[in-house]
């Protein structure tokens, strides 16, 4: 069982970036959003650095710092930060820092509004905070996910710590949004028809056929018919300390 599994995971991974994979349509990467790495400057906090991929897309001339959560980010992450510590107490002197990241992780913080006061407490003056983060999306790294944001409730929140939001962007439109969706639920029944050895288990070819069929109809969908902005995958926003 688990051999086949490592294959299964395997062989989805080879389809990451083909039609046929259930997250096809997950948003692009950050580091392809316009004006989003280009606003970091300076010293640079990582929270929740998982493998410090996000150094690779900062600007030259900037200085970073890894920082993750002890009980998860080894565990579950593979971190390899520079600074263990809870992001509702960082070990960090006020106004020490230019720029924050959090990069899909604040949906995974116990205490979040604790933290972004945390944020605005060791940022200088005119620094920013830069936030990506999901809204309609599945429950992932569980037990560890404890909450999704509204755009208004993101603005509420960071206006309450002492930050002003900059600009907001969806991630993805909401036809994209939507096909990801069904897509993941299509994925996710055939998986629990396999764990529970279920007889639906026969219509998984079926189930599996429509996953390119939806992505590929919600990438085009996206592209022909107007955005409805209420609906969409997760926001990027970045936010700076007056």
């Amino acid at each position: 069982m688990a051999v086949l599994a490592a294959r299964a995971r395997s062989f989805l991974r080879r389809l990451r970036s083909t039609p046929l994979h259930p997250q096809w349509l997950v948003p692009a990467d950050l580091q392809s959003a316009p004006d989003f790495f280009s606003r970091a400057n300076g010293d640079v906090l990582d929270i929740g650095c998982a493998d410090r991929w996000a150094s690779r897309h900062l600007p030259p001339g900037t200085r970073y710092i890894g920082l993750d959560y002890p009980a998860t980010g080894v565990a579950l992450y593979g971190a390899r930060p520079d600074i263990l510590a809870d992001a509702a107490q960082l070990p960090l002197s006020d106004a020490s820092i230019d720029t924050v990241l959090l990069l899909d992780v604040f949906e995974h913080l116990r205490c979040p509004r604790e933290a972004l006061q945390e944020c605005q407490r060791v940022l200088r003056s005119g620094g920013r905070l830069l936030v990506s983060v999901p809204f309609l999306y599945p429950v992932h790294d569980a037990p560890h996910d404890y909450q999704r944001l509204t755009v208004h409730g993101l603005r509420r929140d960071i206006e309450q710590a002492g930050l002003q939001l900059e600009w907001v962007r969806h991630s993805s439109g909401s036809l994209e949004s939507s096909g990801l969706l069904m897509c993941i639920a299509l994925a996710g029944s055939v998986h629990e028809a396999w764990l529970r050895r279920s007889a639906w288990l026969v219509a998984a070819p079926l189930l599996l056929a429509l996953v390119p069929i939806v992505n590929v109809g919600a990438w085009l969908g996206g592209r022909w018919l107007p955005n409805w902005p209420a609906l969409t995958s997760g926001y990027r926003l970045v936010a700076i300390k007056p």
